[in-house]
């Protein structure tokens, strides 16, 4: 998998906040993105995931241009190849663990009963599966992202995106829930982007850098 993004640009109505962002990711890859708040993280990781459409600029994954996918293509492609884990969880409360996991099966285009096998075997791997007929309002906040984490690894995704994974979470808590992200993206091949505030979390992906001004800029390495 390679993902390209090329003079990425999005603004809002007196907001400029991407203005020609220049990224690629290569297969396996961990890129950590970090900037002040309001700088467009957000922002430009929705726009990597399929979630908003950038005014202008390419994104294409393994050379497929993304932007001008139809929505039901969009949709698709978003389901199969991009996995996406949120700060709030994202999790529906009228159904339990087993079922918030399977969530993206149909739009995946993943039988249920393979798709019950893996989601059972992603839960056990982070130690919820005498957890998968519990109801999420049952769940403490780690093991509601792990669950995230589970539905976001469900289809086997080239690509995972995660918007400040581990920010509702206590310290302790937050780096088992990001050993897991990044042990199981790992185990699956997957690349990862995660935007965070975090510098101990930045500091566990291969490439930093920051977004500040509408453009990402490298930082130095981790010492």
């Amino acid at each position: 998998m390679r993902l390209v993004v090329h003079d990425l640009h999005r603004a809002y109505p007196g907001l400029e906040v991407l203005s020609g962002v220049e990224l690629t990711v290569n297969a396996g890859e961990v890129v950590a993105i970090r900037g002040a708040s309001g700088t467009g993280k957000s922002t430009l990781l929705h726009c990597l995931g399929l979630l908003e459409q950038p005014d202008r600029g390419s994104i294409s994954l393994d050379g497929e241009e993304l932007t001008t996918l139809r929505s039901g293509k969009r949709a698709q492609r978003r389901a199969r190849s991009i996995g996406f884990v949120f700060q709030a969880f994202n999790l529906l409360p009228e159904f339990d663990v087993l079922e918030n996991v399977m969530m993206t099966a149909r739009t995946a285009l993943m039988p249920l009963a393979q798709a019950r096998v893996r989601a059972t075997a992603l839960l056990e791997s982070v130690g919820l599966a005498e957890r998968r007929l519990s109801r999420i309002q049952t769940l403490s906040g780690g093991e509601r992202q792990r669950v995230a984490l589970c539905r976001a690894l469900l289809p086997r995704p080239a690509l995972l995106l995660a918007d400040e994974p581990t920010g509702n979470l206590d310290p302790a808590t937050a780096a088992v829930v990001l050993h897991q992200l990044l042990d199981l993206a790992r185990s699956n091949d997957s690349s990862v982007v995660i935007v965070t505030h975090d510098p101990a979390i930045a500091d566990q992906a291969g490439r930093r850098l920051e977004l500040r001004a509408g453009l990402l800029h490298a930082e130095a390495p981790a010492s």
